[in-house]
């Protein structure tokens, strides 16, 4: 969208618009490179401070200074020279995991810190790019622009299996089992706390009011949609513990809002809380434990490891298995490590 009506005559008018926003009015005084690092998804401080330095964020359509602090009722503008991204996804050479395929699925076991499919901040190096590269012709669904193949999805920094449809046929019918949530997937999370027993947690499901990034869980079926986790205890760690939770709905960040609702986010996981020490001693033996565990797998502790579904063509179940990867592994091993020496 041209910004004719958001710049000055004196301004160049041969930007673009990507993002607008306008300052909630309880907002207190912030810089604006941590305010945008709040509500961009996938946005690092350094992209933003460059943008802000090139003169592409605009507040009242002026052009601003990185120390600048956002203030209630703000309208603020990222433009750049270009129009924004259509829904064309470029096919780029990047190898991935392939756990399965025949003619009609594709089963990926994606590593942490990729994207999965191209979207602001992220137009190139995700896991679609990849698929465009290595598969022809991937189906899409209808309002489903530029996420060829794929029926669902899983966070950045969340690891394991990945499902992908090679044609339309497989599409549709596999997106109507996960529409009916007769899919059936288990995830291993590490979270903080000691939980007492196995549990389920359920709720209506919405982004938070305070920060469009967040997932939040009301108890209002007006605020969200309606999502159930059901979790199991597996091993216990003193101040952490290992579960392996099955979905029977499947939200946006939905376990890492459900556990965090709970009172036991996700390890390491810093957009719910979770990369701070919520419990332990306080001896600095112990924090440097857990800086070192956090160095050691810097993303949320969770990994989807086991996926089920009927065969789009076999009409049979299928189901597929993956081991943990090594920064998780080796996390618990060092959990275990700490709990045998301290006892």
């Amino acid at each position: 969208m041209d910004l004719e009506k958001a710049l000055t005559e004196e301004e160049d008018n041969d930007l673009f618009e990507h993002f607008k926003l306008t300052v909630d009015k309880g907002q207190s005084l912030l810089r604006i490179d941590k305010f945008l690092m709040l509500r961009i998804e996938n946005a690092s401080r350094n992209k933003i401070q460059n943008a802000i330095d090139l003169g592409n964020v605009l507040v009242n359509k002026q052009k601003i200074k990185a120390s600048y602090k956002v203030k209630p009722f703000d309208e603020i503008s990222i433009v750049l020279p270009h129009p924004p991204r259509d829904n064309e996804v470029y096919p780029e050479n990047i190898p991935i995991n392939i756990v399965y395929e025949d003619d009609d699925v594709v089963l990926v076991n994606k590593e942490a810190g990729m994207v999965v499919h191209p979207g602001y901040g992220n137009w190139s190096g995700t896991l679609v790019n990849a698929l465009v590269y290595h598969f022809n012709q991937l189906p899409q669904l209808p309002g489903n622009d530029g996420r060829p193949g794929l029926v669902h999805r899983i966070d950045k920094d969340t690891s394991g299996l990945l499902l992908i449809s090679k044609n339309e046929r497989a599409m549709t019918f596999l997106a109507k089992q996960f529409f009916d949530h007769s899919i059936t997937r288990q995830y291993l999370a590490l979270v903080w706390g000691d939980l007492a027993e196995d549990g389920t947690v359920s709720g209506y499901i919405a982004r938070s009011v305070k920060d469009r990034k967040v997932m939040q869980v009301y108890d209002d079926e007006e605020k969200g949609k309606w999502s159930v986790t059901h979790y199991k205890v597996l091993e216990r760690f003193n101040y952490v513990t290992l579960v392996q939770c099955e979905l029977e709905t499947g939200r946006t960040h939905q376990i890492r809002a459900h556990m965090q609702h709970i009172g036991h986010p996700l390890f390491n996981d810093a957009m719910y809380g979770g990369d701070k020490i919520r419990k332990g001693t306080l001896f600095a033996k112990y924090k440097n434990f857990v800086e070192n565990a956090f160095a050691m797998m810097p993303r949320q502790a969770l990994h989807a490891k086991t996926l089920g579904f009927v065969h789009p063509s076999k009409k049979t179940h299928c189901h597929f298995d993956t081991q943990l990867p090594d920064d998780f592994a080796s996390v618990l091993e060092k959990w275990r490590n700490y709990v045998k020496s301290a006892s």
